[in-house]
């Protein structure tokens, strides 16, 4: 007779194995996209209230990988962007391969493991929601579970923190605290940064998140040094994000 318990034992080595083994590179997708879009799964936000209440993440993040997404972005947080954890295993059992961002509020290492449980590639850690002590240990930590880290940040102020070591340094074009967009955040902060990041091979990739809606202002950012362009809204607020995906990147390549 089979014993039961070292059944169970021996599976659960092999889906801890699993969790532990090496995840699809953000940073590298990134670097090898011709487009390098991040493309995001957010069914609601703070000032805008319900964007997609009906998104379901077996569909949308599939759809997102399928019409040419470099990368996906999953909205984690419950309260104030109707996020789930689960959204990122609904993604990741329903077929996509991609690297995920898992995107939240992080200020403790237990979200970091809830990250690598659910399946993500990478943590976004917030300059303005940490100390500089704090965010080094949470860097760290996510490292040691096999998790990369895009730092954001939004003003000159916090551009110090690229010095930390992340793998991707992110300009926020949308203020946390009055929630204004305006992309020319990151023409304006993208030289200093690129100073503190550095121009070698194993410098953090440079990466502009929210307020992207025209594939000419990709292309200018690019320009100025960026290689990941995080786009929610966008896409979103379209009844096909997928689709509406598909035809921006048409856009983008055609130019």
């Amino acid at each position: 007779m089979k014993d039961v318990l070292q059944e169970i034992v021996a599976h659960k080595r092999e889906e801890l194995e699993r969790m532990k083994g090496k995840k699809p590179s953000l940073r590298e997708a990134l670097l090898a996209s011709p487009t390098g879009i991040i493309a995001e799964f957010k069914r609601r936000s703070p000032s805008k209230g319900w964007i997609k209440e009906e998104g379901r993440a077996d569909i949308i993040p599939l759809s997102y990988q399928q019409n040419g997404a470099a990368a996906l972005s999953i909205l984690t947080d419950k309260q104030y962007f109707g996020g789930h954890d689960d959204f990122i295993r609904t993604a990741r059992q329903s077929g996509v391969t991609l690297p995920i961002l898992y995107k939240n509020f992080v200020i403790d290492e237990m979200q970091l493991y809830e990250a690598a449980l659910c399946g993500a590639s990478a943590v976004l850690l917030i300059a303005a929601c940490l100390s500089k002590q704090e965010c080094k240990a949470l860097l760290d930590k996510a490292h040691r579970l096999g998790l990369e880290v895009l730092l954001e940040t939004h003003s000159e102020a916090e551009l110090e923190y690229a010095a930390l070591g992340p793998d991707l340094c992110g300009i926020n074009n949308r203020n946390l605290g009055s929630f204004v967009t305006d992309v020319n955040n990151s023409f304006r902060l993208a030289e200093r940064l690129r100073s503190i990041c550095g121009y070698g091979a194993d410098a953090p990739v440079l990466v502009s998140e929210s307020g992207i809606s025209n594939p000419d202002t990709v292309l200018q950012l690019r320009d100025a040094g960026f290689r990941g362009f995080l786009i929610g809204e966008t896409f979103m607020k379209t009844p096909n994000p997928g689709q509406a995906l598909g035809e921006f990147i048409n856009a983008l390549t055609s130019k």
